[in-house]
């Protein structure tokens, strides 16, 4: 005698027909993945999240001495700068700001540094040097004096 099918066991453990139950499975473990990618998201964005580099801090600002530069055509340009520092910079040497500021201004047209549009400009390319020469500790250059002949 043969038999084709027998009926299961109280500890055996049938399978459920296809399309019922698979479903159920494959949900759990979604919702799991989901919860555990929020929960390790939260505890990096609160825990190990590196903190935002705040503005540098002003510090003091160092007075250098007035130079005089050459114009184009015979002028010149009597320049004092101060310098911003920031809290972390201490005894700069003002030797690279005033080589910069020569460099910057040397052989201009008494035109091109007369008007406060040019002024604001040629300040902007003195401050992108000094960022180079002192590596960004440099906050602000002000002009002191700057006086035309």
């Amino acid at each position: 005698m043969t038999v084709t099918a027998m009926p299961p066991t109280a500890g055996e453990q049938t399978e459920a027909p296809e399309g019922k139950g698979k479903g159920k499975g494959k949900r759990k473990k979604i919702i799991v993945a989901v919860l555990v990618l929020v929960v390790g998201a939260a505890g990096w964005f609160f825990f190990l999240k590196p903190d935002a580099e705040s503005a540098p801090v002003p510090g003091e600002v160092v007075v250098l001495d007035s130079i005089q530069v050459n114009l184009a055509a015979g002028h010149y340009l009597r320049l004092g700068l101060a310098l911003q520092l920031t809290e972390e910079a201490h005894d700069i040497n003002g030797s690279k700001a005033l080589d910069a500021a020569i460099t910057v201004f040397s052989g201009l047209e008494i035109a091109d540094v007369a008007r406060g549009e040019q002024r604001e400009e040629l300040r902007e390319e003195l401050m992108e040097k000094l960022d180079e020469a002192y590596h960004g500790e440099v906050l602000e250059v002000f002009y002191t004096e700057f006086v035309t002949q």
